[in-house]
């Protein structure tokens, strides 16, 4: 099936255009709540390590359920109804920042509660695309809407930089706060598509134990997500929360570290574009030794080295990423029975994300501890070894498309 083919299907269209909205306003959004919560009086890195921290914990504790609820009352309902909550919800957060004083309470509920809302995006969302693309085009399906999602994001990063010096940080929020609610009406309006179950005897924990025993059926997804789950804890604790304080300290705040997240969403342009042609026979071998990336781009923050260094490795980190993107959720989709796929697609995102409020929580006490530059080589490391253990396991080097199934 050929990309015309998978453009031609109904609804395609408009799910990207909801992607492309939904993700310009995410590549704004980190950039602005970051270098805002610096700015404020009692702002700190440790503040923003423990508001994102929130927001991680929050997502992981409503990701296995918000499988369950997608399975059950429709994917594209749950991803167009969290969308406008998230939207709404962070609006709130902009009317603080306009007024210059924004108490830790609001920044934690608001986005505590954008953490819960993503614990059903997720899963629900990887259950979209196969509603509307063919399994023939599922592939470019995925490639397209890595395409499409990112571009949105790269040019949202861009312009964050930009918006935040001219008009400030809550000018930046709000328009991240419409794009969601944009997208979310955009994909509500298909919801017919993945209707909910009308009638089950299953109760939600039934569901959780089912998803589970899924889960851990294929042994290739439990190692890469695990391993996943310590890359993770590294790079946010790099990019997130080390990454601007050292774009403040060595270069130009704001405006540099806007052109590192766009080098890296460059990349994930580039990997996007990749993806649509590439096939590799072991795909999981590939992505694995793909991955190395992230161990370049955390070291070349280390120096730190120049910033074109440093956004040379976050653009080739980003190609990475979406090849992960595209190749595993088509793997997932393929290898994954459908009906089991969100609460599957929930677990792998809880598991990856398992860490990653620790790198968050540590980020900031322990670069102090032992310096920035200490910390993040000792971070770019625990990358090598959880790249390097997964591959000495042969269901993940050898896992292919065509004769892989279970087990």
């Amino acid at each position: 099936m050929n990309t015309l083919e998978v453009l031609a299907k109904p609804f395609v269209k408009r799910l990207f255009v909801a992607r492309f909205i939904s993700n310009f306003g995410n590549g704004m959004g980190p950039i602005a709540l970051a270098f805002g919560i610096l700015a404020l009086p009692n702002g700190s890195a440790n503040m923003l390590g423990l508001v994102l921290g929130v927001t991680t914990i929050l997502f992981l504790i409503m990701a296995p359920f918000g499988g369950v609820i997608a399975d059950k009352y429709g994917r594209a309902r749950m991803v167009g109804i969290t969308d406008m909550a998230a939207g709404l919800a962070l609006f709130v957060q902009v009317a603080y920042f306009a007024t210059g004083d924004v108490p830790l309470w609001v920044l934690l509920v608001t986005n505590g509660f954008f953490g819960l809302m993503w614990g059903i995006f997720w899963p629900a969302f990887t259950g979209v695309i196969p509603a509307v693309v063919p399994e023939a085009g599922l592939q470019k399906g995925n490639a397209l809407n890595s395409f499409v999602a990112n571009l949105g994001i790269i040019l949202g990063a861009a312009a964050a930089g930009i918006l935040i010096d001219i008009f400030g940080v809550a000018f930046t929020l709000a328009i991240d706060a419409a794009s969601f609610f944009i997208a979310g009406v955009l994909v509500f309006s298909f919801r017919h598509l993945t209707p909910r179950i009308e009638h089950s005897e299953n109760t939600v924990l039934d569901d959780l134990r089912h998803g589970w025993k899924v889960f851990i059926s294929f042994r290739w997804i439990v190692i890469i997500v695990g391993a996943f789950s310590f890359i993770v804890m590294c790079w946010a604790a790099a990019e997130n929360v080390l990454g601007p304080l050292i774009a403040l300290e060595h270069f130009n705040g704001p405006k540099s570290w806007s052109f590192v997240i766009s080098a890296e969403s460059a990349g994930l342009i580039v990997g996007s574009l990749i993806a649509i042609k590439v096939k590799p026979k072991f795909p999981m071998r590939f992505l694995m030794l793909s991955s190395f990336t992230i161990t370049f781009y955390i070291w070349s923050l280390a120096k730190p080295q120049s910033l074109l260094l440093i956004a040379f490795g976050a653009f080739l980190f980003g190609i990475t990423l979406d090849l992960w993107g595209t190749l595993w959720y088509t793997a997932l989709q393929r290898k994954v029975p459908r009906e089991s796929l969100s609460r599957v697609a929930s677990f792998d995102a809880m598991g990856s994300m398992m860490f990653k409020p620790i790198g968050l929580a540590i980020a900031a006490p322990m670069s102090a501890l032992v310096g920035i530059e200490n910390f993040l080589q000792i971070l770019a490391a625990v990358t090598v070894v959880a790249i390097v253990l997964p591959l000495l396991d042969p269901q993940v080097r050898n896992m292919s498309y065509e004769d892989f199934t279970k087990k």
